[in-house]
């Protein structure tokens, strides 16, 4: 038998594509039943039938209800804070915000299932998924807080309180997301189109920017 040699590591072995493929597969059921019924109301069963496997099969990649919630939420809060680092590493505040707007408005419109199980969660007071939120979001916000307060003091923007305008930055985005069949319903049309989108981005981008003018706030 060959042995390795001292110093030398054995490079663990990527997931077979086929299995990337399953694990996907079950994750896009499990959002799309989570979306809709929450942690309670969905079942694995339903999930792996969904999925075209069984449960028992399904246990082999998650191996528990929880397991699988907790990955639908690892991977739709990743896609979420994606952004936040780039509104950090820029020095201008227009383009950078701009950008910011247009990514919310993006996952909200490829991703809306996901963004309504982020929100059922939340409002049920993150019960399984709070301590997540709390390490991964807040220092990103407060990077991104200090880096208004740099613009603010630099005189490219206005003070304002940057704490909430993120969350109603949030807010405004996410309801393209969670209000979207009404959002359509209103507008007489099947589903919003991209355009639809286009138009939401230019008017919360003139609202927040128009917001951080210089000499907006007295």
């Amino acid at each position: 038998m060959q042995r390795t040699a001292p110093g030398d590591e054995v490079a663990p072995r990527a997931p077979k594509a086929s299995r990337l493929a399953k694990e996907q597969g079950i994750l896009t059921e499990a959002e799309n039943h989570f979306a809709q019924f929450g942690f309670e109301g969905a079942s694995l069963e339903n999930i792996a039938a969904a999925a075209g496997i069984s449960r028992h099969n399904l246990l082999y990649y998650f191996p528990s209800k929880e397991a699988l919630y907790q990955r639908v939420l690892d991977d739709v809060l990743t896609q979420w804070l994606e952004g936040m680092e780039d509104l950090s590493h820029s020095d201008d505040p227009q383009q950078a915000l701009r950008r910011y707007i247009r990514a919310k408005l993006h996952y909200s419109r490829t991703r809306p299932q996901g963004a309504k199980v982020f929100t059922k969660e939340v409002i049920a007071g993150a019960p399984r998924y709070g301590t997540a939120i709390t390490e991964r979001v807040a220092p990103l916000l407060k990077t991104e807080v200090r880096t208004f307060e740099r613009w603010a003091r630099e005189g490219r923007i206005a003070k304002v309180n940057f704490t909430h305008l993120m969350f109603i930055i949030w807010s405004v985005t996410q309801a393209y997301a969670e209000q979207e069949a009404q959002f359509a319903l209103l507008l007489g049309k099947p589903a919003l189109t991209e355009r639809d989108y286009e138009k939401a981005e230019e008017l919360i981008v003139r609202m927040v920017l128009s917001a951080l003018l210089p000499d907006a706030v007295g």
